[in-house]
């Protein structure tokens, strides 16, 4: 395990309402990709959007650079048209082969890649990776939101825990002028009745860049994906900078 994995304590799988959350998402990502083929997803974590793609009959390649996500991800077996592979989503072209017919990024994945011209390398070998009219489906936090007015943290989750009480999913956020945000997602054990009531199983700092819808497009466009709609969530909700809590792009 690498000892700097920022993920290697954070159990997204148990963390995040799955089924409920692919079932809301799938009517727009399958208008997005279309009825099939060949699919990147960047950023696929614990893989759970990878196997529900797999599963429609999609192939799937899954790219991700925690190991502890990876080895969640892969701790059952694998059907025969998905695959995992471990880096940055930054050297995507490197470490794939052949053309895609689409490609996902959601969730908080892409603040991870923190320079423009990484962000540049990342969308140009993308570009290349995809085949012409391939959808891109791109979802970040509203970061024009958190920037402008200081947000500070996530909604919290609860999940029953395997023991007594439950397992709560805190996820703070320090925007600072620079466009960076310290990203602190941070588990913890809450028993009502116990003492003491609340301790904490895992935190972390994870730096991250705050990309604005304007930089977001720009990097699209300059790495030649001229065709894009906006959202404000994946589903067909008009993005308002003020009040939309993603920004989600297809980008073409």
């Amino acid at each position: 395990m690498k000892a700097d994995d920022p993920y290697s304590r954070v159990d997204y799988r148990r963390l995040v309402a799955w089924p409920q959350r692919i079932e809301r998402e799938w009517p727009f990502l399958e208008r997005a990709l279309g009825p099939g083929g060949r699919v990147l997803d960047l950023g696929s974590g614990t893989g759970e959007h990878s196997r529900f793609l797999a599963s429609k009959g999609f192939e799937v390649v899954g790219i991700d650079s925690s190991p502890a996500m990876l080895a969640k991800a892969a701790d059952t077996p694998l059907p025969p048209h998905l695959t995992f592979v471990e880096g940055d989503i930054a050297d995507v072209e490197r470490l794939t082969s052949g053309s895609f017919d689409g490609a996902i990024c959601l969730g908080n994945t892409l603040p991870h890649v923190r320079e423009s011209e990484t962000m540049a390398r990342f969308a140009a070998g993308l570009r290349r990776r995809l085949r012409p009219g391939a959808a891109f489906v791109l979802q970040v936090l509203n970061y024009d939101k958190v920037l402008g007015s200081g947000q500070r943290s996530l909604p919290l989750s609860f999940r029953k825990d395997d023991a007594e009480g439950e397992v709560v999913f805190l996820r703070l956020m320090t925007p600072r002028p620079d466009g960076s945000v310290i990203f602190t997602p941070t588990t913890l054990r809450y028993r009502p009745d116990g003492e003491p009531a609340v301790e904490v199983v895992a935190t972390r700092n994870v730096p991250l860049k705050g990309w604005r819808r304007l930089e977001l497009e720009a990097a699209l466009e300059e790495a030649g994906f001229p065709h894009r709609e906006v959202f404000g969530t994946v589903g067909n909700v008009p993005y308002d900078a003020a009040e939309s809590p993603d920004i989600v792009i297809v980008a073409r």
